[in-house]
């Protein structure tokens, strides 16, 4: 309020003392004290009431967004908080367990069935292409074998005419 140092109160103090006098002086400062006190309660006064103007006027909860907003560390750590004490306390990892346990062990059947009924039809289609291969190069090896038979009689016969 008032910048006064030292050196400017000890000068008020030296004058006050030769205008009012020894005698008076300490009446003086106890009048003045009086009247600083006042002052003080006053002004408490007054700031009272306008706190209490302004929390019913809502300035409090704009006062907290404001200070939230200027400060996004904190603002951040609480929503975390918030998070993590409402999604957690509603987590119960025991609850519906058998249930959930039951019916993945359903699906681990579901799947391995599944995969044997794949493998199995896979094994069998190989083994018909197998067979198929296996039997297509005997029908044709047989048939080459019928024909050189064919044409070496031919070819015999023809030496042998010769010969004779």
């Amino acid at each position: 309020m008032l910048d006064l140092g030292w050196t400017e109160l000890l000068v008020i103090g030296i004058v006050a003392l030769i205008v009012i006098g020894p005698k008076d002086l300490p009446v003086l400062f106890r009048k003045v004290g009086h009247f600083v006190g006042r002052a003080k309660g006053m002004a408490r006064e007054f700031s009272r009431a306008m706190d209490q103007a302004a929390s019913e006027a809502g300035v409090d909860d704009v006062q907290k967004s404001l200070k939230a907003a200027t400060n996004p560390l904190k603002t951040g750590m609480d929503q975390v908080k918030a998070a993590a004490s409402t999604e957690f306390e509603a987590y119960n990892p025991l609850k519906d367990s058998k249930e959930k346990s039951e019916q993945r062990a359903a699906d681990a059947k579901k799947i391995q069935e599944a995969t044997r009924k794949r493998e199995a039809s896979k094994a069998s289609a190989q083994k018909d292409e197998t067979e198929a291969s296996a039997s297509q190069p005997i029908a044709a090896s047989s048939k080459e074998d019928a024909q050189p038979a064919a044409q070496s009689s031919p070819v015999k016969d023809d030496t042998t005419d010769e010969k004779a």
